[in-house]
């Protein structure tokens, strides 16, 4: 099915912005709340490693006090007991939290990615015309790879650090509340200038997950399009548009991460200008005799601390901001809904070989009408070939026969039944289709041939085999059935995957057939081979064939002929001669004697 299927005329790619608390919500409600126990435990072991900080500064006034200073032998062992005690507690709660975490965020992402791709493949083609497949793979890859390691750091930032600054400044206080007055001195400061540089960090993550997505999709149209890239020595100029991508991807995110740094930056200036006031006010009254050496290093000793986990607890800031722009696409690619979707109440599909009707379908796409009234009858159990100018609408056709796109106007049954009236799988379960470029994945052969299937006995394998003539290359392979059958099939030739494709459809065994030009890009021997094939798996089916050459179709049981979205005429090859007209045109076009003109 080769038409193109367009996007509405309205489709903004661009997600709507959501505030970060909605955000993080429905991260939490829809893949972390699944695990909320573990977290519980992880976030405790956080705040036993947290809080075990303030404990060791709190030793530091008994050390230089009664250690030091007094010289209490009594007081060492004590002292030192506990500070080892603390390194423990830290290492075994270390362990534990960050195992714990590792496992719940891979997991949260795995079935993220999973979601994200099944929710993507069951909207419409139009919706993934308007979104490249490099675009698609860097939502899934990397949005939810940068989502997955904020949340944790996050959660990280909630439980350790935090904790952390929170017992260290419970010590501070404990020492002397006008010095940790001073140490904070600064802070009302830095609240406008984090403001504004968590919007700027915003805005410069948004741009770089853009550019990144655009990279993918360049790279997609490279690797994929490698052989007319060497052919036309576009080698340079791919690598200049793919160069000018990259350089934008720096600078977008080498101005991300100056915003990012500026937030632990403006604490760092902070705490500077806490301790300079902390260092001449304390000081002074340490030489006064007010204060004890042993009161100054144990304030000092958790000021120190509380610098790191301040300084992560304001990177955190930047880095949600990174997470946003990626979790903000996520969500509107969630919030997207399929328009095809199956009735509240499906009628029974039909059985047997069905009688396929098309009654006066019209279809536009924007301003472009490609089918204006369209009718034709394929009768059951018989071959129907839909014939004409490209553009004509006839991949359209298949496309309404399968619900990949719905009709303005018009009715499309399948054995009595109105298509809309199905529900989708059974309608899809229904059909069977070869195209002209057969869809296999870098997989085994046999792996192609069954997509999943475990029903399929060996026997009957070999038969779909034998019939669709795949038995006769298979012997060819290093290793036969499970030989690899490399990227989009790129390690068999154009005949041999369009047979695996006939023996698939000949496994599926549907009564409704839709074959594409299956056989328009094979040499004549590949072509004389498929062509046996194709006529062993349409025997019983109700077949529907698209052909440019007329010479594949002249056996049809019923030939319609189309041109510019309308039927202009039907019936068999010798009819449509008798009568003159388009198709008697376009025979004479392509069977005229080159000598004669």
């Amino acid at each position: 099915m080769t038409a193109t299927l367009r996007p509405p005329a309205d489709a903004d790619p661009r997600p709507p912005a959501l505030d970060r608390r909605g955000l993080f919500l429905w991260l939490w409600r829809n893949y972390l709340a699944r695990h909320w126990r573990w977290l519980v435990v992880a976030m405790i072991l956080m705040a036993i490693e947290g809080g075990s900080l303030g404990l060791f500064a709190s030793m530091m006034k008994p050390m230089f006090d009664e250690v030091f200073v007094a010289g209490k032998t009594e007081a060492l062992w004590m002292v030192g007991v506990v500070v080892m005690g603390v390194f423990i507690v830290r290492a075994v709660t270390s362990l534990g939290q960050r195992v714990l975490m590792t496992t719940i965020r891979e997991r949260s992402a795995a079935a993220l990615r999973s979601d994200l791709l099944g929710h993507l493949m069951r909207l419409d083609g139009g919706w993934h015309q308007a979104h490249p497949p490099g675009y698609l793979i860097e939502r899934v890859q990397g949005d939810v790879s940068a989502i997955n390691q904020v949340w944790a750091t996050l959660v990280t930032g909630a439980g350790r650090d935090l904790t952390s600054v929170i017992a260290l400044f419970a010590v501070a206080l404990s020492v002397e509340w006008r010095w940790t007055l001073v140490a904070l001195i600064g802070i009302p400061i830095l609240v406008l200038p984090s403001l504004i540089a968590q919007k700027y960090v915003r805005r410069r993550s948004r741009s770089s997950r853009e550019i990144a997505a655009r990279m993918s999709t360049r790279l997609d149209e490279v690797f994929h399009g490698i052989a007319p890239i060497k052919l036309n020595a576009l080698e340079g100029y791919q690598s200049e548009r793919y160069g000018r991508l990259v350089q934008a991807r720096v600078r977008a995110e080498i101005r991300a991460a100056s915003g990012q740094a500026a937030i632990p930056s403006m604490i760092d200036i902070m705490t500077g200008l806490g301790f300079l006031g902390v260092l001449f006010y304390g000081g002074a009254e340490i030489i006064a005799g007010d204060k004890s050496v042993g009161q100054f290093m144990a304030f000092f000793t958790a000021m120190s601390l509380a610098f790191e986990p301040l300084r992560r607890l304001g990177n955190i800031s930047g880095q949600w901001q990174t997470a946003a722009a990626s979790l903000e696409r996520l969500r509107a690619i969630f919030d997207a809904k399929p328009t095809l979707t199956s009735p509240a109440t499906p009628r029974s599909a039909p059985t047997g070989a069905p009688e396929i009707r098309l009654d006066d379908v019209h279809l536009t796409y924007g301003d472009l009408p490609v089918l204006r009234g369209a009718s034709f009858t394929a009768r059951a159990g018989r071959t129907t070939a839909l014939v004409g100018a490209s553009g004509a609408g006839k991949s359209t056709v298949f496309n309404l026969l399968a619900r990949l796109v719905d009709p303005q106007s018009g009715e499309i049954s399948i054995g009595g039944v109105p298509t809309r009236a199905l529900a989708l799988d059974d309608l899809r379960g229904l059909i069977s289709v070869v195209t002209q470029d057969a869809l296999l994945f870098d997989e085994t052969i046999r792996d192609n041939i069954l997509l999943g299937r475990t029903d399929v006995s060996e026997a009957r394998l070999r038969e779909a085999l034998d019939a669709a003539h795949v038995s006769d290359f298979l012997p060819r392979l290093s290793k036969g059935l499970d030989s690899p059958a490399g990227p989009r099939g790129s390690a068999l030739s154009g005949g041999q995957r369009q047979r695996v494709a006939i023996a698939r459809a000949l496994l599926r065994d549907t009564p409704v057939l839709l074959l594409d030009e299956a056989t328009s890009a094979l040499d004549t021997i590949s072509e004389s081979v498929v062509q046996q094939a194709l006529e062993r798996l349409s025997e019983g089916r109700t077949t529907l064939v698209i052909a440019h050459r007329l010479s594949t179709v002249q056996g049809a049981d019923s030939i319609v002929v189309m041109d510019q979205g309308e039927v202009v005429d039907q019936g068999s090859h010798a009819e449509l001669l008798a009568r003159g007209g388009l198709y008697a045109d376009l025979h004479a076009l392509q069977f005229r004697d080159p000598e004669t003109g």
